[in-house]
């Protein structure tokens, strides 16, 4: 019978944590909670939520709420939320992660600090992520998104530069960023760059990679729509080509193939650790009865 094993960095991060408890410490009190997008790009964990009583809408619908309670989940919200939610007599549950609160406050001085002058206020980040977003808004939408070294033209590199990261964002990726700036800018022009990205999204990667070489084979767990499980998944497949990503332990098709003496099971930061065990509890099964044939 194959070792399964499941990998203990993975799953939530302390942010999603902290979300999720909001949520039901809320649902304790309140039989219905809204919760303005999901609240973790994880199905499961959803419809586990949403039979506690949680009810995500999105920014369209939260126009129309009024003398309600709504959760703001980890990734954050632009002042204007919290505007609308003031004049609908929304009360707030702020979920934000502390880290990207401080992200926001941060970025929010250095716009104030500097809105008359010309200088350039960059986020490294995908374009249309919550969190995104809400770092954006701390600028009156004038901060430039960088997504990757093409959308570099969109730089003026004759006017002064200060660059931040999406908190979940790779340290490889942010370096790349600030060496091409480096290349590119005015000789004299001022450019400066704070490395913002959390530690413990960054230390995920040389984790993970770190654990996938050590089996023979990886089942990787994560919901359809996680960007962070997408690039942990593409991470593991670099570190052991037979990696296998699933959304659910239904996904497991048996026989498992032959040979297998070691098989780990890891996730995202968005993967809760009991979907880790149900995948775990049925590669165990599905062993024992190959056994017992």
């Amino acid at each position: 019978m194959a070792d399964v094993t499941i990998d203990s960095e993975s799953g939530f991060c302390f942010g999603v944590v902290n979300a999720i408890q909001s949520a039901e410490r809320e649902l304790n009190q309140i039989p219905e909670l809204y919760c303005l997008g999901d609240l973790v790009h994880n199905t499961l964990e959803m419809e586990r939520l949403k039979s506690l009583g949680l009810r995500t809408i999105g920014h369209e619908e939260l126009v129309n709420i009024r003398n309600s309670t709504v959760l703001l989940r980890a990734h954050g919200e632009p002042p204007s939320t919290y505007q609308l939610a003031h004049q609908n007599n929304i009360k707030i549950i702020d979920a934000t992660c502390p880290v990207v609160l401080r992200l926001q406050h941060r970025i929010h001085h250095c716009y104030n600090d500097n809105k008359d002058s010309q200088i350039q206020l960059i986020i490294y980040g995908k374009k249309g992520h919550a969190e995104v977003n809400g770092l954006v808004g701390q600028t009156n939408g004038s901060a430039i998104v960088i997504e990757n070294p093409g959308d570099l033209e969109n730089i003026d590199f004759a006017k002064d530069i200060m660059l931040f990261s999406q908190t979940t964002r790779s340290l490889d990726g942010f370096r790349k960023i600030v060496d091409a700036i480096d290349h590119r800018i005015t000789p004299g022009v001022r450019f400066q760059y704070f490395d913002t990205i959390c530690r413990q999204a960054a230390n995920r990667l040389p984790q993970i990679q770190q654990f996938a070489s050590c089996h023979d084979r990886i089942y990787f767990v994560a919901g359809e729509k996680s960007s962070n499980g997408k690039m942990l998944y593409e991470e593991c497949k670099k570190a052991n080509p037979n990696t296998v990503f699933i959304t659910h332990s239904s996904e497991i098709d048996a026989p498992l193939p032959s040979g297998i003496k070691t098989i780990g099971v890891c996730g995202a930061t968005s993967t809760p650790k009991w979907l880790m065990e149900d995948v775990a509890e049925r590669l165990k099964n599905i062993f024992l009865s190959t056994c017992l044939d």
